[in-house]
């Protein structure tokens, strides 16, 4: 059974932790319930309340592949070659 330390802190047992699905940095709250307190895992939040996720939810639409988005993204890909130059070069 875990016990509370001087702070105030106390442990959650592993098996809650993966049922709630919580995980290290997650915020929890304490809800009040008839019977005693609730602890439910938070969705993360700005300052001002709102979701800092949310610009990020959905799915990329295109067909390129994760490597091939982040060289594009990069300005890594992808690359023109004009191969007149390479070829002039190798003359």
């Amino acid at each position: 059974m875990p016990r509370v330390t001087t702070k105030g802190q106390v442990t959650i047992p592993k098996d809650v932790r993966e049922e709630l699905g919580i995980e290290s940095g997650d915020e929890v709250i304490f809800e009040p319930t008839e019977s005693g307190y609730e602890i439910r895992k938070e969705a993360p939040t700005a300052s001002d309340g709102s979701d800092p996720f949310e610009k990020y939810r959905g799915r990329a639409a295109g067909e390129e592949t994760m490597p091939e988005r982040m060289r594009r993204l990069r300005g890594e890909y992808p690359r023109e070659t004009d191969l007149s130059e390479t070829e002039d070069a190798d003359a």
